[in-house]
């Protein structure tokens, strides 16, 4: 069964996408908050109905509602999105804002996990270079294609995760490094490579042409060649798993680990990140760490399809040198987030 969230009231267009998702499946509608049913353990489809304003009010009013019930009214579910636009712009934004909040209380997402319709449907212009259909008729493709991912979804079992952590930190100063340190602590005989990103040493994607990235792509390479296509693409290639360790430079990731990001198009051009998850490790000086969780949610469980588990992230904030370690109860978290994803990795799938 999937439980269809859409409290707002649908538009044609997202009213089609829903139904396209949802056909010959047994579904169970939630257009309100009052009698919400146990919403743990389930498959989701966010169904978001964005105005003029960008927001859906009605979903994040109910999404406030499930807060109150706790951290955990979400756990062990796995979710989607279908989302429309009055105009061309918030269905990205808005969509990662949804599943950031979403997974904080346990939910987590498929790769690629959102169909998204701008007003003028113009998104979907690429799709008709492959596709002799209409704008909507992709749209209705995409979300039947989303759905039957979402209902066959079951998390991979790995009985000897390799997991890649990927940083561009000085141990010697770094608050971000030393929480991962205390992680690290936690997790239970995984195989783990840490790639440090020396400043230069991944130079940001050169924006090649589809045909020349394929080229390089099938030779396993890259325009730039370098550290990343030698160890950074295959130690992600062969992973089961990454960790993200971003300290927060002025409310964004790292230009290293955007390098990094935007080059994984390489790699990403002659496989799917479906059976990877990822993880991250944020921490602040001031304040801000959710906006670092969204960029990357939105960067690689969006555009480039890696699992994102529930509770992805953990965030902190610590500004002076060593300060990290003064955060009560920072190293049992930090410990127990270990264990989390050791145990994420190791998951059940769910029914």
């Amino acid at each position: 069964m999937i439980y269809v969230i859409m409290p707002s009231e649908p538009s044609q267009q997202l009213m089609k996408m829903v139904e396209a998702a949802t056909k010959e499946e047994v579904t169970y509608v939630i257009k309100s908050e009052d009698h919400l049913p146990n919403l743990q353990n389930k498959k989701i489809l966010f169904a978001v109905e964005l105005g003029e304003f960008g927001a859906d009010l009605p979903l994040l009013q109910l999404l406030s509602v499930l807060h109150q019930r706790g951290n955990d009214s979400l756990k062990s579910s796995v979710g989607a999105l279908v989302v429309h636009s009055d105009t061309e712009l918030f269905t990205k934004s808005a969509s990662a804002e949804i599943i950031f909040r979403a997974n904080q209380m346990g939910c987590g997402f498929i790769g690629h996990p959102l169909v998204e319709a701008t007003g003028s449907m113009r998104n979907f212009k690429t799709w008709q270079k492959t596709l002799d259909l209409s704008l909507e008729e992709i749209s209705l493709r995409l979300s039947s294609q989303l759905g039957l991912r979402l209902r066959e979804y079951s998390h991979k079992q790995v009985r000897d995760p390799k997991i890649a952590v990927l940083h561009s930190s000085s141990r010697a100063t770094s608050n971000t490094l030393s929480l991962w340190s205390m992680i690290s602590k936690g997790l239970k005989n995984p195989r783990v490579q840490e790639l440090y990103i020396r400043n230069g040493s991944v130079f940001d994607c050169y924006g090649c042409s589809y045909k020349t990235c394929m080229k390089f792509s099938e030779q396993s390479s890259c325009f730039y060649g370098g550290v990343m296509t030698e160890d950074i693409l295959p130690a992600i290639e062969e992973s089961d798993s990454l960790v993200w360790i971003c300290p927060n430079y002025n409310d964004s990731i790292s230009s290293n680990l955007m390098a990094v990001i935007n080059r994984l198009t390489t790699l990403y051009r002659r496989m799917n990140f479906y059976d990877k998850s990822i993880f991250s490790v944020i921490v602040s000086g001031n304040s801000g760490s959710d906006s670092i969780a969204r960029q990357l949610i939105d960067a690689l469980n969006i555009n480039k399809g890696f699992y994102l588990p529930p509770y992805f992230s953990i965030m902190a904030i610590a500004n002076d040198k060593g300060s990290i370690w003064k955060i009560p109860q920072i190293e049992r978290r930090a410990f127990d987030f270990g264990e989390h994803i050791s145990s994420t990795i190791r998951a059940r799938d769910i029914e």
